[in-house]
């Protein structure tokens, strides 16, 4: 076997009341001032509060940053940059979904790597030559796994596309999962980015560069997602402990061995029409699943299995089917739309080309062209 490449967090915090750790981290490296990098919507409903409120009672001077917003653009970044700079703070805690970690990641790499301040020198695998400003990162989604990642998305929005940045230097250096971060999320929001972290854990499974170690941390997520998002999305205790874990373990998993086109449609979807990537995610994946399923050997009969199907007796054909029919079965029953009222036939070729560019599509098993593009995104309406 070829030599394989692994990064993970330095250290991680896992459970309820994980937060109450990140004091003792900070004094531990003697850190004087956090940069809160969050959203305006955390903050607005108290959930930055319980972050805050720990750092207040311990003492620890902080600065809010709020200036994020769903789909994080260039301009998010270097305004971002500029408030670190002018906070005098010295590390950083990122707390949020993806959109708060891939904010916090960019500014960290810039801060650190100036060079590299435009944005959009850091698409695909950046030259960045030192790691980013020590960063703590909480999310209150289960879904991105962006405090596990490598990986960081940006909306050109001058251009009209997000772009992927990958690079070893901006893992944050310690993630605190805590579940009593996530309870506040929303049905829709819940179900959402659960089904992000499946399509995480089934594109990592099934992508080319997918082996051993991250194949067996990609499906016990989908085991866990499978058992738990339904209760999550019921805001039920079980539910939001399991879909924490879930979906930092897929996180572990797909920084290292990619994703697929699943996640580059929703990309261009995110960036044309500002689709949730979640949302998007979701209503890709099965479609997706079919376009690649004779190309997948017998894994599909391991989501299946993984999703609860009984597989024995099954033929191949059968197997992959129920597979395909679990997530849509899943999706429905936390209910992800089916398709995308936005979408526009004069708007395919424009996606489906944003989508062939996109980083994520050279992982996927089954080569995809523009006109298979095509007919991939003209499913969803």
């Amino acid at each position: 076997m070829a030599v394989k490449r692994f990064v993970l967090n330095g250290i991680s915090y896992h459970g309820k009341g994980a937060i109450q750790e990140i004091p003792g981290i900070v004094r531990g490296k003697g850190f004087q001032k956090a940069f809160v990098a969050t959203d305006p919507d955390l903050v607005q409903l108290g959930v930055t509060k319980k972050l805050t409120d720990l750092l207040d009672r311990e003492g620890m001077a902080y600065e809010i940053y709020s200036n994020i917003k769903p789909n994080p653009t260039i301009e998010n970044v270097q305004s971002g940059v500029a408030a670190y700079q002018a906070s005098g703070a010295d590390y950083m805690i990122a707390i949020g979904g993806g959109s708060s970690m891939d904010t916090g990641k960019a500014i960290g790499i810039i801060v650190n790597n100036p060079q590299f301040a435009d944005v959009r020198s850091l698409e695909g695998v950046a030259p960045t030559q030192k790691p980013t400003v020590f960063t703590i990162a909480v999310p209150t989604t289960a879904g991105t796994a962006a405090e596990a990642t490598i990986n960081y998305v940006i909306t050109d929005t001058e251009k009209k596309r997000k772009f992927v940045c990958v690079d070893v230097n901006d893992i944050p250096n310690v993630a605190v999962v805590d579940p009593d971060m996530m309870c506040t999320m929303p049905k829709s929001l819940t179900a959402a980015t659960g089904m992000d972290a499946l399509t995480h854990a089934i594109e990592g499974y099934t992508t080319q560069a997918a082996w051993e170690l991250a194949d067996c941390l990609n499906l016990e997520a989908i085991r866990l997602i499978s058992q738990n998002l339904r209760s999550a999305v019921e805001n039920q205790p079980q539910g939001r402990e399991g879909m924490a874990l879930a979906q930092y373990v897929t996180g572990m998993a797909f920084s290292n061995v990619g994703l697929g086109i699943a996640h580059s449609m929703a990309h261009t979807l995110g960036a044309v029409y500002d689709t949730p990537h979640g949302v998007a995610c979701a209503m890709c994946l099965p479609i997706v699943m079919e376009y690649n399923q004779e190309y997948t050997g017998e894994k599909l009969r391991e989501v299946a299995r993984a999703m609860g199907a009984e597989t024995q007796g099954m033929d191949q054909a059968s197997y992959r089917q129920a597979a395909i029919d679990a997530v849509r079965q899943l999706s429905m029953d936390v209910g992800i739309p089916t398709k995308l009222e936005a979408l526009k036939e004069e708007d395919l070729r424009f996606l489906a080309e944003s989508a062939a560019a996109d980083a994520c599509a050279p992982g996927n098993p089954r080569e995809a062209g523009v006109e298979d593009f095509i007919s991939l995104f003209r499913k969803l309406m």
